[in-house]
């Protein structure tokens, strides 16, 4: 009931917040009689600001038309690879007509960026994705909006996200030979998972994982939002933010995490920070600065723009990641495509690098939950780990904004990198970073496994000799060498 006095609310709102945005025009537009009037630059700014807090947020597109590569600009077309019913594997193809520039574009890593899926749209990693075009073949998880659904598609459960990395993966190896997976935030576990499937088959499994502020073991450092989650019984989410789609939409009747009531816990977290943001776009508009109130513009199009979640997939997250912690535990089964049930055994990855990186003022996934991974992965060889801790950077911090470029991603190239087949010499050349190193935590006390090794940080390939022995024993133990 209450999503439909949602939709209701928001279809009587609407023409008024598109005649806000007239007004607001009417009222800023220098031809016009009423931008002459008195307070003329306050009334437009405050029709603006109705508009933008009434009008409804769609998904957002990429929009990355061109990266530039060593000087060059290299146009980007997206397409659609495998389209799934609750998601999209998508493909962010480079161009270019200058020949050198070519062939370095075919010669470099192919990754899949799997982006999560716990409120925001894939979008949300554009900087991630502009930022690794530069020097890679990017795909991305591109999740679809649940209640566009029909029901006539069956549920949505975390084993089916599972199902369907392990079969974009092998998608990616079965057209290039081989891939690297980058996970961010809330899909670390189920790619942890994915990869340790194909491992215990005796699969081929990723070149290297990269796993960046996500709660693979959610009981270190526990946030507000894990405490969420722990507080509160399965039941009571259930019965408290799970709500059938209106009929007005393709996935009428299905039942959903609303995007709505997502997007009312995102401010919930900091309403002080968002009023103020709103105040001082208020403030801008009339003092005209464009600027400032078109980088509002772009924050609030991109943080409003929030999606359904399937209630089945959002519940079995909850308990299984937050609550019963079962892949720390090492209690997790997961049904395959064909129906059959395997346990999660992340001990038997052993031909992965295995990268994590963290943000030191992460308040949504707390110190140590991602670096858990490495107490877990015991089989990947000391040399093969890293842990990278971004100082100073945030939640957002660690795919997003300066930190991610300037920071992370140097760190993550040159790991990715080291770890691609025939690419040992040219990591030998990558400038040298000197990352955070922290050492890697051990597993939770109840997981029954062998006694893990203390994993200690290890530094970015920087030289020849390092690069040459890690690729050399590489192919020593892998079938893909």
């Amino acid at each position: 009931m209450l999503y439909q006095l949602y939709e209701t609310q928001r279809s009587l709102m609407e023409p008024f917040a598109d005649l806000a945005e007239v007004a607001a025009k009417m009222f800023n537009n220098p031809v016009l009689p009423l931008s002459q009037l008195p307070m003329a630059q306050r009334v437009a700014a405050g029709y603006d600001l109705m508009h933008r807090l009434g009008k409804d947020y769609e998904k957002p597109a990429f929009e990355i038309p061109t990266v530039n590569v060593d000087g060059v600009d290299v146009a980007i077309f997206e397409r659609i690879e495998i389209d799934k019913p609750f998601c999209e594997l998508r493909r962010f193809k480079r161009f270019s007509d200058d020949a050198a520039t070519l062939n370095k574009l075919k010669s470099q890593p192919v990754v899949l960026i799997v982006a999560p899926l716990s409120g925001h749209y894939a979008t949300l990693l554009r900087d991630t994705v502009k930022t690794m075009l530069k020097d890679h073949k990017v795909y991305i998880t591109d999740w679809k909006n649940a209640r566009l659904v029909p029901l006539s598609e069956g549920e949505f459960h975390l084993d089916d996200y599972v199902n369907y990395v392990q079969e974009f993966i092998r998608y990616l190896q079965k057209t290039y030979g081989n891939c690297h997976v980058m996970s961010v935030c809330q899909p670390t576990v189920p790619v942890l998972a994915a990869v340790s499937l194909m491992a215990s088959r005796g699969e081929t499994t990723p070149l290297s994982m990269t796993m960046m502020g996500g709660p693979i073991d959610a009981t270190k450092s526990p946030t507000s939002v894990n405490n969420l989650a722990t507080q509160r019984s399965h039941s009571w989410f259930e019965n408290n933010v799970i709500y059938r789609v209106p009929s007005s939409f393709p996935g009428a009747g299905r039942r959903v995490y609303p995007g709505f009531l997502q997007h009312t816990g995102f401010v919930a977290m900091n309403p002080d920070r968002h009023a103020n943001s709103h105040y001082d776009y208020f403030q801008d508009l009339i003092k005209g600065d464009n600027e400032s109130a078109e980088a509002h513009r772009k924050f609030y199009d991109e943080y409003n723009a929030v999606l359904d979640m399937d209630a089945d997939y959002y519940l079995e997250t909850i308990q299984t990641v937050f609550q019963d912690f079962k892949l720390v535990n090492g209690t997790w089964d997961v049904k395959n495509e064909k129906g059959k049930v395997e346990r999660v055994r992340p001990e038997d990855i052993a031909h992965t690098g295995l990268l994590t990186v963290e943000g030191e003022l992460d308040d949504i996934s707390g110190s140590g939950q991602t670096a858990a991974a490495h107490g877990l992965c015991t089989s990947i060889p000391k040399a093969h780990r890293m842990h990278y801790e971004a100082k100073g950077a945030g939640h957002y911090g660690i795919f997003s904004g300066r930190r991610w470029r300037e920071m992370v991603y140097p760190v993550v190239k040159t790991f990715i990198l080291a770890h691609q087949p025939k690419a040992a010499e040219a990591s030998a050349s990558a400038p040298v970073v000197a990352p955070v190193a922290t050492p890697a935590r051990q597993p939770a006390a109840k997981r029954a496994a062998p006694k893990a090794v203390v994993t200690t940080a290890v530094a970015p390939v920087a030289s020849k000799q390092v690069a040459t022995k890690a690729a050399q024993a590489r192919r020593a133990k892998s079938p893909r060498a």
